[in-house]
């Protein structure tokens, strides 16, 4: 019953080719937060060891074991509301090329968050860890085993880590660059489905629509 009406609240939305206000929520986030992670990520590897360093990975942890919530709650609500029906699915290599892309930033989403919960975890230390710096989550379980394998995991998630940085680090650019192609090139309504849907001029007299006034004609006048 909530699924049908939630669906149904969701196609008032994918009908004008346009993304839920969730949808559009999760996804402005989840790009903010990306980017910010980026940044850190990059920040702390340039840090002195010491005592801040730790608290910039600290930091660097709690931001990606949000993000991987988060993209748990997207990815269910993906499958709960389907996105619109918009320019984008015209069919084609254009269409395989984004149907594309979105999975494999499904897969950085999660495999950067889970690739740093395994480094953090197979250091063996015991430093909590904790979603967005307010929830705890655990450790995976490394603690007990040997230090060649828990250098061997560290090894190889780091490998991963940096693998899906590199991945973001393209696709992130080329993203945008589809989107504001699409928008100023194409002129379709694929950016236009990610923003918020404000509307263009209202009157808000009667729901009447305000239009522009046409400029006004030159005035002419009968000589003296």
């Amino acid at each position: 019953m909530i699924g049908a009406r939630l669906r149904e609240w969701a196609r008032r939305h994918s009908d004008k080719g346009r993304y839920t206000p969730v949808g559009i929520i999760f996804h402005w986030v989840m790009a903010a937060l990306v980017i910010l992670q980026l940044a850190l990520g990059w920040y702390t590897t340039r840090m002195y060891a010491g005592g801040d360093r730790l608290t910039a990975y600290q930091w660097h942890s709690d931001l990606g074991l949000l993000i991987l919530f988060l993209a748990f709650l997207r990815f269910a609500w993906r499958m709960m509301v389907p996105g619109p029906i918009n320019d984008a699915d015209k069919g084609g290599w254009q269409t395989n090329i984004a149907y594309a892309t979105h999975v494999v930033f499904y897969l950085c989403f999660f495999g950067l968050p889970i690739t740093g919960w395994m480094m953090w975890s197979a250091l063996g230390d015991g430093r909590p860890l904790y979603v967005a710096g307010l929830v705890p989550w655990p450790q995976m379980p490394f603690g007990g085993l040997d230090p060649q394998w828990q250098w061997a995991i560290l090894d190889w998630a780091e490998d991963l880590h940096q693998m899906f940085i590199l991945i973001l680090i393209i696709l992130i650019p080329l993203h945008v660059g589809a989107a504001l192609k699409h928008h100023w090139w194409d002129r379709d309504d694929v950016l236009e489905g990610m923003l918020p849907d404000v509307k263009d001029a209202d009157d808000h007299r009667e729901g009447l629509t305000h239009k522009p006034k046409r400029p006004r004609s030159p005035r002419v006048t009968g000589a003296g």
